[in-house]
C-alpha cells in the first residue's frame, strides 16, 4: 500500500492482537499505548493518523483539538459514548464503529445470568467455599415453560428469544417499532409495555438509555408485576430505578435481580445493592469474551485499512460508504433524508412495515442508495438500542421486517429536486416530504396533507388543531408563560374552517406540562414533539 508506512495508527486501549497484526501487513506503523496519562495520550494523537480505541479513552474535543494529522477514529465495538462525534465531524474525521460484534456474547451473558439468577449458583458456589453444604438454602426454579418478558427487540433481544426458546421458555416482547410480520416469524408475542409487567416471569431490558426509556423500571411499575418476578439488565445503566429495587428485592416483590451495567460505573462498594442476597452482579463485562474481542478489533482493523487504501468509509457513524468525489453533491441530501427520517418516527405510532422514498427531480439522476441507508438510519436511530450507522441500516430494517421502496421521477413540481419519505405504521401512513434551497438549504415542504417551510432543526412542537381563533394565541400564551422561547411559528391549512398544522421551533425542549397545558386547549386535536438538533 502505497505511503501505508508513514501512517501511524495510535491504538489507546487493549486490542486483541489479532487486531494489531492486521494493520501491521497493511504496512501501517501501529503504536499500542494503553491507560496513559492525559500529556502522553495528546503528545502521541499530536501526529496520529488513525486512532482506535475502546472505552476507557474518551475521545473529547480537546484531543481531537491536539489531533492535527487524524482523519479516522475507529472504535472496537458498538457504543460510542466516549467519542464526540460532532466534534470528529466538525474536523473531518470519521468516525467508525463495529456494529454487531457484541450481538451474541451479549445475548449469552443476559442468558447466563438469568440462569444464575434462577438457580442462584452464585450465592451456593460463595457458601461452598466458605465451608458449607447448605443443599436446603438454596431452592431454584426451573425456566422451562417460564415466560421471558423482553423489553427492546433489537439484535441483543432477538438473539435473546432464540437462547430463550431453546431452553423452553415461552417470549412476550415490548418493541413498538417491531412490525407484527417479524414478531410471528420469531415466534414472540407483542404486548403493550404494562401487559408485558404484568405477565413475565423474568423480565430482562434490551434498549437504549433514552428520556423516555429512563426509569421504566420503578416502584409504579414493579406493583403491577407477578410476585416473585425477576430483574435483568445488561442494556444501559438507568433504564431500572436502582433505588426503587432495593425495596422491591428486600420485600421479595422481585425475586432476584441481575445486573451488568449500573447508573454509576464503576459502582461504589456503598451502592445498597450489593448488601442484598437475592442481586448478583458482574462488572459491565456483556461484551467480554475471546471471540467478541477478536471479532471487534479484526472488524476495526479491516474498516481502517479500506479506509485509507480504498476510500471506503465502512462502518461510519458520521459519513456514509461512498466515493470521497461524491460525498460534497451527496451530503445536503443526506442530511435532508436523516432528518425526514427521524421526524418520521418521532410522528407514527405503531410497528414500522414499509417506508417508500420518493426522489423527484435532478435528485432522482443521482445515486440515491446513501441517501435511502440515510433515511432508514433517521428512522431506525431513535429506536434502537445500539448505533445505526450507514452500513448497518439496512441490515437492522430487514431483520425488523421492514420493506424498503425507491421511486424514482423527473418531475418535482415547483422544485428542483424533491425527497418524500412515507411510512406505513400501525395500519396508518405518513408522509414528510424535502427539498434543498440553492442545493444547500434544507427544508420540510409537506408534512401529511399539509403544505409547510420549515427548517428542520432543533425542538419542535406539531399541534394539529381545528382552524378556529384562539389557538395560536393560547399556544404562544402557555409557552411564554413557561419562559419557552420560540424561534420560528408556521400555521398551515388543509382548508379555511377546517384542519390546521401549527408548528414551532424552539432551542430549548417542551416540558410535559406544558404539553399537557396545550393538549387540554379548545379545539386542540393532538400534539407531538419532534427533536432534529
Amino acid at each position: 500500500m502505497s505511503g501505508a508506512k508513514a501512517m501511524k495508527i495510535l491504538v489507546s486501549d487493549s486490542l486483541s492482537k489479532q487486531g494489531v497484526d492486521a494493520l501491521e501487513k497493511a504496512g501501517f506503523t501501529v503504536v499500542v499505548k494503553s491507560k496513559m496519562p492525559k500529556e502522553e495520550l495528546f503528545k502521541e494523537i499530536k501526529d496520529a493518523d488513525g486512532l482506535i480505541v475502546r472505552s476507557g479513552t474518551k475521545v473529547t474535543a480537546e484531543l481531537i483539538a491536539a489531533a492535527e494529522k487524524l482523519k479516522v477514529v475507529g472504535r472496537a465495538g458498538s457504543g460510542l459514548d466516549n467519542v464526540d462525534t460532532p466534534a470528529a465531524t466538525r474536523r473531518g474525521i470519521v468516525v467508525m464503529n463495529t456494529p454487531g460484534g457484541n450481538t451474541v456474547t451479549t445475548a449469552e451473558h443476559t442468558m447466563s445470568m438469568i440462569c444464575a439468577m434462577s438457580r442462584r449458583i452464585p450465592q451456593a458456589t460463595a457458601s461452598v467455599k466458605a465451608g458449607k453444604w447448605e443443599k436446603d438454602k438454596f431452592m431454584g426454579v426451573e425456566l422451562y415453560n417460564k415466560v421471558l418478558g423482553i423489553v427492546g427487540v433489537g439484535q441483543i433481544g432477538s438473539h435473546l428469544t432464540k437462547l430463550a426458546q431453546g431452553i423452553g421458555m415461552s417470549v412476550i416482547a415490548y418493541d413498538p417499532y417491531l412490525a407484527p410480520e417479524r414478531a410471528e416469524r420469531m415466534g414472540v408475542t407483542m404486548l403493550e409495555l404494562g401487559e408485558l409487567f404484568k405477565r413475565a416471569d423474568i423480565i430482562s431490558v434490551h434498549t437504549p438509555l433514552t428520556p423516555e426509556t429512563k426509569g421504566i423500571i420503578n416502584a409504579q411499575s414493579i406493583a403491577t408485576m407477578k410476585p416473585g418476578v425477576m430483574i435483568v439488565n445488561c442494556a444501559r445503566g438507568g433504564i431500572i430505578n436502582e433505588t426503587d429495587l432495593v425495596e422491591a428485592l428486600k420485600t421479595k416483590k422481585v425475586a432476584a435481580a441481575a445486573f451488568d451495567v449500573f447508573e454509576e460505573e464503576p459502582v461504589k462498594a456503598d451502592n445498597p445493592l450489593l448488601a442484598l442476597d437475592n442481586f448478583i452482579c458482574t462488572p459491565h463485562i456483556g461484551a467480554q469474551t475471546t471471540e467478541a474481542q477478536e471479532n471487534v478489533a479484526v472488524g476495526i482493523a479491516e474498516q481502517i485499512v479500506d479506509y485509507f487504501t480504498k476510500g471506503v468509509a465502512k462502518g461510519a457513524v458520521n459519513i456514509p460508504s461512498v466515493a470521497p468525489e461524491l460525498l460534497p453533491r451527496l451530503q445536503p441530501y443526506l442530511t435532508l433524508a436523516e432528518n425526514l427520517g427521524s421526524l418520521q418516527t418521532q410522528l407514527c405510532q405503531g410497528g414500522i412495515e414499509r417506508v417508500t422514498v420518493e426522489y423527484n427531480g435532478e435528485v432522482a439522476n443521482l445515486s440515491v442508495a446513501p441517501v435511502t441507508i440515510a433515511v432508514l438510519k433517521g428512522l431506525l436511530t431513535p429506536i434502537m438500542e445500539h448505533p445505526v450507522n450507514y452500513v448497518n441500516a439496512p441490515i437492522v430494517a430487514k431483520e425488523r421486517g421492514i420493506e424498503v421502496k425507491e421511486i424514482k421521477s423527473s418531475d418535482a413540481g415547483d422544485f428542483t429536486s424533491l425527497l418524500r419519505v412515507r411510512v406505513e405504521a400501525g395500519k396508518a401512513s405518513h408522509q414528510v416530504a424535502g427539498t434543498l434551497y440553492h442545493k444547500k438549504d434544507a427544508r420540510i415542504i409537506e408534512v401529511d396533507q399539509f403544505k409547510v417551510e420549515v427548517v428542520p432543526e432543533g425542538h419542535m412542537l406539531l399541534i394539529h388543531n381545528v382552524d378556529r381563533p384562539g389557538v395560536i394565541g393560547m399556544v404562544g400564551k402557555v409557552l411564554g408563560d413557561n419562559n419557552i422561547n420560540i424561534v420560528r411559528m408556521q400555521c398551515a391549512l388543509e382548508k379555511r374552517g377546517g384542519n390546521a398544522l401549527l408548528i414551532i421551533g424552539s432551542d430549548t425542549a417542551f416540558p410535559s406540562g406544558v404539553l399537557d397545558q396545550i393538549k387540554s386547549g379548545a379545539n386542540i386535536l393532538s400534539v407531538k414533539v419532534a427533536n432534529l438538533s
